[in-house]
């Protein structure tokens, strides 16, 4: 399973995300995110771009490793997180 360290630094960002950009607030804030918690008010409903490993299952598992996959992803999280 991904290491998501839940900090909301991606969500933040969503507006950023050509095919998120319905999700945000103006500011780029995703509209689903508890700002006082970090924590999706969606969490069980969000959809697949939002969840990395049904997204590596899904669309990616043929093309890269989870391994990779993993790797990239937490590289541009820590970007997101250094701000």
């Amino acid at each position: 399973m991904f290491p998501c360290e839940r900090c909301g630094c991606c969500c933040r960002r969503v507006g950023e995300v050509f095919f998120a950009r319905h999700m945000a607030k103006p500011g780029g804030v995703c509209k689903y995110l508890d700002e006082a918690t970090n924590l999706c008010t969606i969490y069980n409903e969000r959809p697949i771009f939002c969840r990395v490993d049904e997204l590596y299952e899904k669309n990616l598992s043929d093309k890269i490793s989870r391994e990779d996959f993993y790797r990239i992803n937490k590289e541009v999280c820590k970007k997101f997180q250094a701000g």
